[in-house]
């Protein structure tokens, strides 16, 4: 028997790999919480046919084939995991592949969920069998939360997202607090400015910060877990870089690649010194709106979030606030 392992990222697969627990070992990677989401036909043609041929051929085993796609794998093996980290991305890319195999009956009858509570690429690959969370069949109830989950993301504005707090999702466990975090990365009513960037601030405002301390990860102050390396960066543009901005002394720039190939570049960038600027501290301080002074364009899930479609979440009262 083959058992097909779909994990959330790179990491996640890495660390399955060493540890031996799959015969196939397939990341997903895919990133929702950013960029515009991809349509329909895109994200079946990222899990189609062809959608493997960049794959090392070892790692396929007897399945290497030019035009192998995941679904394709999906069919061939006769038993599929899914393991997924807790993080909030992870957690789409679960509820958009369960909705996206919800039609195929051959590969749900084979689908057992492994839901971690922590990363898995923090565990010690020669433990995880012992660490291993439950097995769990996947079933309709799964099927049918996730869809719903993933067609409400992709609405034009965050409410029906928002009427998921209102459901009983728990049948897939990290749904719930991906919905709040999620939720809580939307402009806020005072400051125009979603929970990672106003955590950015916070250190910023410490004292003593570079461009690096502000990122998440690791033993990092930055605790939020919704964006990563490449978005965190981008956040850091917008703040520093605007007509008005709240950080200053930010040295390079923009957060690109061809910035990071330039050593002397990312070394400036890295050393950078920042501090608050007085609009800074005052949208810190909740006394002014950073939106009111520099334009806004970035996507939430399917809401295309501008000046003049801000939408906005009240965490205190957990309600979405209209433009």
């Amino acid at each position: 028997m083959t058992r097909l392992i779909l994990t959330s990222s790179d990491s996640a697969g890495g660390c399955l790999l060493r540890a031996d627990v799959g015969d196939i070992v397939i990341p997903i990677g895919l990133r929702f919480v950013w960029d515009e989401l991809p349509s329909d036909a895109k994200l079946e043609a990222m899990l189609g046919p062809g959608s493997l041929d960049h794959f090392p051929d070892h790692r396929l085993g007897k399945f290497h084939s030019e035009g192998m796609g995941a679904l394709d794998l999906c069919e061939r093996c006769e038993a599929v995991e899914l393991w997924f980290d807790p993080g909030p991305n992870a957690q789409l890319i679960l509820v958009q592949l369960l909705d996206c195999l919800s039609s195929r009956e051959r590969i749900v009858s084979k689908l057992t969920l492994f839901q971690a509570d922590v990363d898995i690429a923090k565990q010690v690959p020669e433990a995880i069998s012992e660490w291993k969370p439950p097995a769990v069949n996947i079933q309709n109830e799964h099927l049918e939360a996730a869809s719903i989950a993933w067609d409400a993301y992709r609405r034009p504005t965050p409410q029906h997202w928002a009427d998921l707090l209102d459901k009983d999702v728990s049948v897939l466990p990290q749904l719930r607090q991906t919905v709040l975090e999620l939720l809580e990365e939307l402009p806020k009513p005072a400051t125009g400015l979603g929970a990672t960037e106003m955590r950015m601030l916070e250190l910023v405002a410490a004292g003593d910060a570079t461009p690096f301390d502000l990122f998440p990860g690791h033993n990092k102050r930055n605790t939020r877990r919704v964006l990563g390396y490449w978005e965190v960066g981008g956040l850091l543009d917008g703040l520093a870089r605007g007509p008005a901005p709240a950080v200053a002394g930010l040295e390079e720039g923009p957060f690109t690649d061809e910035m990071h190939d330039e050593a002397a570049r990312l070394a400036r960038y890295r050393q950078s010194k920042l501090s608050l600027t007085p609009l800074g501290e005052a949208v810190l301080a909740q006394a002014e709106d950073f939106s009111r002074h520099n334009p806004i364009h970035r996507w939430w899930g399917g809401t295309e979030l501008t000046n003049d479609n801000l939408l906005r979440w009240d965490t205190l009262n957990r309600a979405l606030i209209a433009p």
